[in-house]
């Protein structure tokens, strides 16, 4: 999960990371209240997530509480690479000397967690790692040691940053590090981190991205979820605890492995172009324990889709056999028909592996309206995408 900027300067905060200060409007009235308790000068951005809101005129300075008022007015509501403005942060103004770049981050590619520092902050930090390389000080952290003092005033020298302000980064990137591992984060990111007129080092900004397979940890981190924007089918299924990804198709796609979904949905994609461009409405995984009460939700929510003109249940039984899936689909047609919900979309089924021949025969006697079993995966992938192109 991916936090607005005023959401990561929460947690900065909490964690002893130094913050200006700042307030959350959601109107231009709150922004002129913010800025009047604030006092003097104030900066006004937009939160969203995603770069580049400075050239788009989503980042502004306001002279005091009206003026603050007017630029809020101007700010909220604005489109910003397709994302709409709700809030800003009304934060002080800050005299600024320098501007350093610091992370901590998940390497996936090394499998370890990797610390970043640079002189050159402010900046789109991915440009300055192209064209000049040796600028971006690198040095993975041993999660058992953990980044102390030592190893984070290494990383900032090799950074090349002045010697005035090295103990100080040290000590945030220290900070950082808790930040990083007691929130649970794959990504915490400070640019500018910026030297002010008067000495001192603060984080002006900020980026951090939560990992969700952890949120069972941090009851409070569901406060961070952005509700507004949220897709309401996606939140179903969260409720429901279903691996739920919506997408722009007609195919509604189940299936029991991220890997097999994945591929279900490029085998959609494919056999769907001979039908006007049909394509995967969704991703979901059930897992590998595809009882009727999973397939039930999962059949909910993706028929509550009204772009769906059919499904595409895609199992290879493993652990989970195949006529216990079967059972398990017959189960959940009953117990949809008990909530109410009709399946009227036809529904294509593809059984492979553990028991797949008493899994084709458990549907074939159940004789389901609407459902039909196909042997192959891309003879499957084929008759929903014609089903959806016949659905248009």
């Amino acid at each position: 999960m991916d936090l607005f900027e005023h959401q990561a300067q929460e947690l900065f905060a909490r964690h002893g990371v130094p913050v200006s200060r700042n307030r959350v409007a959601s109107t231009p009235e709150e922004a002129e209240a913010a800025a009047a308790e604030i006092g003097g000068r104030v900066v006004v951005k937009a939160q969203v997530k995603t770069g580049g809101r400075g050239k788009a005129g989503g980042v502004r300075l306001a002279d005091g509480p009206a003026q603050a008022r007017e630029v809020a007015r101007a700010i909220l509501g604005m489109d910003i690479k397709g994302h709409t403005v709700h809030k800003v942060l009304v934060t002080e103004a800050s005299e600024i000397v320098d501007e350093y770049y610091v992370a901590l981050l998940l390497d996936r590619a090394e499998r370890a967690f990797l610390a970043m520092a640079s002189r050159q902050g402010g900046v789109d930090i991915e440009q300055v790692a192209a064209d000049n390389p040796e600028a971006l000080a690198r040095l993975h952290v041993d999660p058992a040691q953990g980044l102390d003092a030592a190893t984070a005033g290494r990383l900032v020298a090799d950074a090349g940053l002045p010697d005035e302000v090295r103990a100080d980064v040290a000590g945030i990137l220290v900070r950082l590090w808790d930040v990083f591992r007691n929130e649970d984060a794959t990504l915490v990111e400070i640019n500018p981190l910026a030297r002010l007129a008067d000495g001192s080092v603060r984080a002006l900004d900020g980026k951090v991205t939560l990992d969700d397979n952890a949120r069972f940890r941090h009851p409070e981190h569901a406060a961070f979820v952005d509700v507004g924007a949220a897709d309401p089918l996606e939140t179903r299924a969260a409720e429901k605890h279903l691996n739920y990804v919506k997408l722009d198709g007609q195919v509604g796609v189940i299936g029991n492995g991220a890997g097999l979904v994945m591929s279900t949905l490029d085998v959609v994609a494919y056999a769907g172009e001979e039908f006007g461009g049909v394509r995967p409405a969704n991703f979901l995984d059930i897992g590998g324990g595809a009882s009727a009460e999973v397939m039930a939700d999962g059949l909910e929510i993706i028929l509550g889709d009204p772009d769906v003109r059919s499904v595409f249940v895609n199992v290879f039984g493993g652990i989970t056999a195949c006529d216990a899936v079967a059972d398990g689909i017959v189960r959940a047609v009953g117990l949809l028909t008990v909530r109410g919900e009709t399946i009227t979309k036809p529904l294509v089924v593809r059984l492979d592996g553990n028991n797949a021949a008493q899994g084709r025969r458990i549907l074939a006697d159940a004789a389901l309206d609407g459902v039909r079993v196909v042997d192959t995966m891309d003879g499957a992938a084929r008759l929903a995408a014609e089903l959806a192109g016949k659905g248009a």
